[in-house]
Order: C-alpha cells, then sequence, then structure tokens
C-alpha cells in the first residue's frame, strides 16, 4: 500500500471512529417513502402521492413494472397501478433504492464519473439480484434489489473526502485502494446510521468475502452471484473468481452454462436503469 493511501486510510478510520466524517444523509423522499410504508394502514393511493412528488422517480418505477422481468399483458402508464401491481412494501423498497442516485452528485468531473460509475453498476448488480432473488430462493426479490443498490453505498463518502484532497484524486492507484479497503466499513456505518434492517447492513462488510459460507441463502449470498455475474468477462479482479468454488453460487444451484438462465441474467441487468 502506498504511503498516502495509507495515511487517508488511518485519517478515515479515525474520522469514522470520532464520528468526524461528514456522511451523506438519505435523501428527503425516500424518508417520507419510508415513514409512509411503516403505516398499516397505508393505502395504494396515499404512497402514490409520496413518491408522486419525485416525478423521475414514479417514471422509473412505472418502467420497472414493464420490464420483462415482470411486464403484465398490459402495459402500465400510471403510477397508482404500478404500485398495485407491485405491491406496498415492494415499491416502497424499491423506490428508496432508486431514488439514492440522488446523492451521487460531486462537484468535479473526474468525481462525478467515477460516482456515476459506481452507481450504474449498483443498479446492475440490483437488477441480477432480483432475478436471481425471485427464481431461486424464497427470500423478497425487492430486498435483494435494494441490497444490490446500497451494497457499494460507502464508496460515496471516500470519493467526496477525494475531491477536498487533491492529492488522492490524482493518485488513481492509491485511490482504488483506499476504496477498496474502507468502502465495506463506511458503507456498514451509513446503512446502520440510516436505519436499514439488520439484513442489509451487513452487506458492504460481506459481499467480498466469497469464502462465507452461511447456514441458509440470505441476501449477501444473492449480491454476491449478482456481483460475480455482472463483473465476469471483464478486468474487474471479481472475474478471476471461479464462480463454481463460492459457496453462494453452490447454494443458488445455479448452471452458469445455462444459455436461458444467462439470456434472462442478462436482460435483468438493465431492470433498474
Amino acid at each position: 500500500m502506498s504511503e498516502l493511501a495509507e495515511k487517508v486510510q488511518q485519517d478515515l478510520v479515525e474520522a469514522i471512529d470520532n464520528d468526524d466524517l461528514v456522511l451523506p444523509t438519505l435523501p428527503e423522499v425516500a424518508l417520507q417513502i419510508r415513514k409512509a410504508a411503516e403505516d398499516p394502514e397505508i393505502s395504494v393511493s396515499d404512497l402514490s402521492k409520496v413518491i408522486g412528488r419525485d416525478t423521475a422517480l414514479s417514471a422509473r418505477l412505472i418502467k420497472v413494472v414493464n420490464s420483462p422481468l415482470l411486464r403484465a399483458a398490459q402495459e402500465v402508464t400510471d403510477l397508482h397501478t404500478a404500485i398495485t401491481r407491485l405491491g406496498i412494501n415492494y415499491s416502497s423498497n424499491l423506490a428508496i433504492g432508486l431514488v439514492m442516485e440522488q446523492i451521487f452528485n460531486a462537484r468535479s468531473e473526474v468525481v462525478e464519473q467515477k460516482m456515476r460509475d459506481v452507481w450504474r453498476s449498483s443498479l446492475e448488480i440490483a437488477g441480477v439480484s432480483y432475478a436471481l432473488c425471485r427464481r431461486h430462493t424464497q427470500l423478497k426479490p425487492d430486498q435483494a434489489a435494494l441490497g444490490g443498490l446500497v451494497h457499494q453505498i460507502g464508496v460515496l463518502p471516500i470519493l467526496t473526502y477525494a475531491e477536498d484532497h487533491n492529492e488522492l484524486l490524482s493518485d488513481a492507484v492509491s485511490l482504488t485502494h483506499v476504496i477498496e479497503q474502507i468502502h465495506p466499513l463506511l458503507g456498514e456505518k451509513l446503512l446502520r446510521v440510516w436505519e436499514f434492517p439488520e439484513r442489509l447492513v451487513q452487506l458492504p462488510l460481506l459481499y467480498q468475502n466469497f469464502e462465507r459460507d452461511s447456514a441458509s441463502i440470505d441476501y449477501v449470498d444473492v449480491v454476491q452471484v449478482a456481483s460475480l455475474y455482472c463483473n465476469k468477462d471483464s478486468d474487474h479482479p471479481f472475474a478471476r473468481i471461479d464462480p463454481l468454488s463460492v459457496p453462494a453460487f453452490r447454494k443458488l444451484r445455479i448452471d452458469p452454462e445455462n444459455k436461458q438462465l444467462c439470456a434472462d441474467l442478462e436482460e435483468s441487468r438493465t431492470m433498474f436503469y
């Protein structure tokens, strides 16, 4: 590890321990959606009003409902029908996940591009997690998608920190190293501060441990397999991992040679775009 990477890592870990690091806050609309969804009496119309305040988000949810994975005989064109089709919990979780995009904004072009890359990768992994969860587990696909959308969220505070520290921004190798080392720790802290459920809070810390073998299939397993799938044939370190050696892969009983499965997963990569 370079001297710079080591120093930055030390600074960041210290800032985390002392609660000095300014962490991004959950977008206001996400808080409103969560509050609305916690009301057991909430109706589809009420939730539509809350989500409908954000037109871009409404359009995204309608698009998701019309994606190949969920498409019904008739195209859905309005938010009320989309929420009816998905259900209140599903709609809320997906909306909270998709609205995260609002946090991915930067002052400099370099950081902006890096944030876009992280978000795009998270969207793809979320789509594949959704499809895997639906076909190969009894878990909730909306939770798997939300996990995919937030598992790399710890990269954000590091990139924000880098914007104020030019020496880190101009040293791509050190920046990559710091991100790899610290984003799991920051991600876990961030999701805890945002009061996400424990099963998702653990994701950033655990998804890179490909030797992990849980007693039963969980959301970490799903996001791991989705990450491996989305990074295959790339120059990402995950592309060098043999999927068949990963316990999560075996638990989901996936055949990487199955052409139909690969076609379905390929399609699901873009369902949240």
